[in-house]
């Protein structure tokens, strides 16, 4: 009996949504879908102020609401052993070589993260990327993931072909692989950052979606954002999708993997002047940072620059028909 009572308020819970918040009526709700939030996640972790432009509701109502949702979430301190079985939710998705699994802590890229490489071209950052996306299909005992892909483009890197010889050599149908994967072309930064928002929708609607790919971060941002004049304006904006990236990664427990574009530091006197576009700002957001250069023999070598967990450190891998792999 006391069981039942248990699973029966737990589901009353589950079912909470947006609409039992005190203030928020059809209006609101239909103002909130359109700006991509559909859950009380969503709610919970906006201030009062943005919550009121995107609704339309008074800054007073919005703080209740607010506070509502953080109030059924739950959102307050939680013990160390408490946030370490949420952390038992965290899905692998493996690159294809082991080394560098390894390099990312046995498992490869992780949920709840941003995963950036940063690289001159032809290092293999696109590569990766079509990787990740194929191999977010598998099941979890292969590395996978059991879910879909979004791939948000901006450099007309994506190829439908390449996904096939992957698939295909990875013993998968190519066209229920390339079903799986969702495209987009962002042709501006505004574009952009809107494609993120259609990512909550996508899983509203039912799409498993674990993995977002966005290639390249800083293109758009960097060509129209030229000159010094504008690069607190383009700092600013990138920091902002950066923590939309991370919210929608946190909120629906998906991994995002972005590559980024690099340029020659003049000041660097020794050494290798590679330096990633986009400064501290992308430094700070991006959980897991690596540098990939091109190395011996058609090899590629990935060094592991910054992880709230790992020790820097750096492998070689390669780039096959099969995707990313150990073997040339």
């Amino acid at each position: 009996m006391v069981e039942r009572k248990k699973t029966k308020k737990k589901s009353e819970k589950e079912e909470v949504s947006i609409s039992d918040l005190p203030g928020i009526g059809p209006a609101a709700i239909e103002k909130l879908e359109a700006a991509g939030i559909f859950d009380l996640m969503g709610i919970a972790v906006l201030g009062p102020k943005e919550l009121s432009e995107v609704s339309g509701l008074g800054e007073a109502a919005s703080r209740k609401a607010i506070q509502a949702a953080r109030n059924l979430m739950k959102l307050g301190f939680q013990d160390g052993l408490e946030f370490a079985q949420k952390r038992e939710e965290v899905f692998h998705i493996t690159t294809g070589s082991k080394e560098f699994d390894g390099l990312l802590g046995g498992r490869g890229v992780e949920t709840k993260a941003i995963t950036e490489a940063f690289g001159g071209y032809g290092s293999g950052k696109t590569q990766l990327g079509l990787s990740l996306a194929v191999n977010t299909q598998l099941p979890l005992e292969k590395g996978g993931a059991e879910g879909k892909a979004v791939y948000i483009d901006t450099e007309g890197t994506f190829r439908p072909e390449r996904i096939r010889k992957m698939a295909e050599l990875k013993g998968l149908n190519p066209e229920n692989v390339l079903k799986n994967i969702l495209v987009a072309r962002a042709f501006n930064s505004d574009h952009q950052i809107l494609l993120v928002d259609k990512v909550g929708e996508l899983i509203k609607d039912g799409e498993p979606i674990r993995l977002v790919v966005v290639d390249s971060l800083t293109a758009h941002f960097r060509a129209e954002f030229s000159g010094r004049g504008q690069l607190a304006d383009r700092q600013q904006k990138l920091n902002k999708y950066l923590h939309n990236l991370m919210k929608i990664a946190e909120q629906f427990n998906l991994s995002v993997y972005v590559t980024n574009q690099v340029m020659a530091n003049p000041a660097m006197m020794f050494g290798d002047p590679t330096t990633a576009i986009g400064g501290n700002i992308v430094g700070h957001a991006s959980t897991y940072r690596v540098y990939i250069r091109r190395g011996k023999k058609s090899s590629r070598v990935a060094k592991l620059i910054d992880s709230p967990n790992l020790p820097d450190n750096e492998c070689i891998f390669y780039v096959g028909d099969v995707g990313i792999t150990d073997e040339q």
